[in-house]
């Protein structure tokens, strides 16, 4: 058995993710398939996308495609974008460029935590969390969202304090259920956190998990936790709003309103953890890319009447859903309160869903939006007959 203990931990937490991927593998590539699983791209890539990287392909020196850290240029951008979109002001400097949300999580816990640390986790909420705290040898400490609303339980969480707990995860707008956390709420959660941290003696911090930022519905606003928490670390991924998740990039950004000092020994430590971790920085290309990326994202528009298309014609048929306030998935209950079961009835028909068991949660189903309309529309008929 040469296996480490939390490599087997992590492979154990993961391996229903990791089987069901398997089988899409394979199932999505037949002829008349409608996969509704993951959120992958169903048509080309974005133009503006395929025009920002082709504009950086031809080296402009001999060091093109040297060794790189966080670009300069890109962590202005992020900055720039980060101070705009939250109405604080970012320096580049609270910037680390990472291979997508995955790289700036990894470099969020090896910056913050020591093993058999604690760290608080959504339920339902995306099924990588725990396999990747495993992996580092700390601890996932689920917390049940709100049954109905699916929003924070503030007191679920407080109860889930102990003197191990370190972080706090937050993804908003949240996968699977596709909310958005009201100011109120954050405010509220900051609150506890800095309350709970004077209880137990030591800082805890929250990880806003926020890469579906920038899809959102009209009028749905946006409060990030790193402007009302100073002990806010930010991870995202720009693979979701140019629906390109092949192309790894991300960053993890500092709260400005950190204390200096604090702010200041995190932003040394940034470079040389993200050398020690494994070179744990995109691309060249993706990193000159950056700047334009800024500018370039999925048509909500369109997305928005995928939702209401398919809310609207399930909701009629008596499901019950969420009406997602942001995200490109919607998050049902299942006919009989068994996802397995209705997502294997829809598979006779070759309409894949994803069974709400991949998210602790084996009564419900998700719905990608990232399909084609048409392929929605195929599938309507099936799902509604499947109930």
């Amino acid at each position: 058995m040469e296996l480490a203990r939390r490599a087997r931990s992590a492979e154990s937490e993961i391996a229903p993710v990791t089987d069901f991927l398997g089988q899409m593998e394979v199932l999505a590539r037949m002829p008349g398939a409608v996969d509704l699983t993951f959120g992958n791209p169903h048509e080309m890539p974005l133009p503006g996308l395929v025009a920002a990287l082709a504009a950086q392909v031809q080296p402009r020196s001999e060091t093109w495609f040297a060794y790189k850290t966080s670009e300069e240029p890109a962590r202005t951008a992020v900055a720039t974008g980060l101070s705009a979109e939250l109405g604080t002001a970012f320096e580049p400097q609270d910037v680390a460029m990472t291979q997508g949300a995955f790289g700036a999580i990894s470099l969020a816990l090896h910056l913050l935590t020591d093993p058999a640390d604690e760290v608080i986790v959504p339920v339902p909420g995306w099924f990588c969390y725990s396999p990747m705290l495993r992996s580092a040898a700390l601890t996932p400490v689920p917390v049940p969202l709100d049954a109905d609303s699916f929003d924070l339980d503030l007191d679920a969480i407080a109860a889930a304090v102990t003197p191990r707990t370190r972080i706090i995860v937050v993804n908003s707008p949240a996968n699977p259920t596709g909310r958005v956390y009201s100011h109120d709420q954050l405010t509220a959660l900051a609150r506890l956190a800095d309350d709970a941290s004077g209880r137990i003696g030591r800082r805890i911090w929250i990880l806003s998990d926020e890469p579906y930022r920038r899809i959102r519905f009209a009028g749905v606003p946006f409060t990030s936790p790193a402007t009302v928490y100073p002990w806010t670390l930010i991870d995202y991924s720009y693979g979701k709003i140019l629906l390109a998740p092949g192309q790894r990039l991300g960053y993890l950004a500092l709260s400005p309103l950190m204390p200096a000092e604090t702010r200041a020994e995190l932003r040394a430590a940034l470079t040389p953890l993200q050398l020690s971790i494994g070179w744990g920085f995109p691309d060249a290309v993706m990193q000159y890319a950056a700047p334009a990326l800024e500018e370039v994202g999925i048509d909500l528009v369109e997305l928005e009447a995928k939702r209401d298309l398919v809310h609207g014609a399930l909701s009629e048929a008596g499901f019950t859903l969420t009406r997602p306030d942001g995200t490109f998935y919607l998050w049902g209950e299942a006919p009989d309160g068994d996802g397995d079961a209705f997502a294997a009835r829809l598979a006779n028909d070759q309409v894949y869903v994803m069974p709400g068991r991949l998210f602790e949660r084996p009564g419900h189903f998700r719905i990608s939006l990232t399909a084609t309309m048409d392929s929605l529309q195929r599938a309507l008929p099936f799902l509604i007959t499947s109930a």
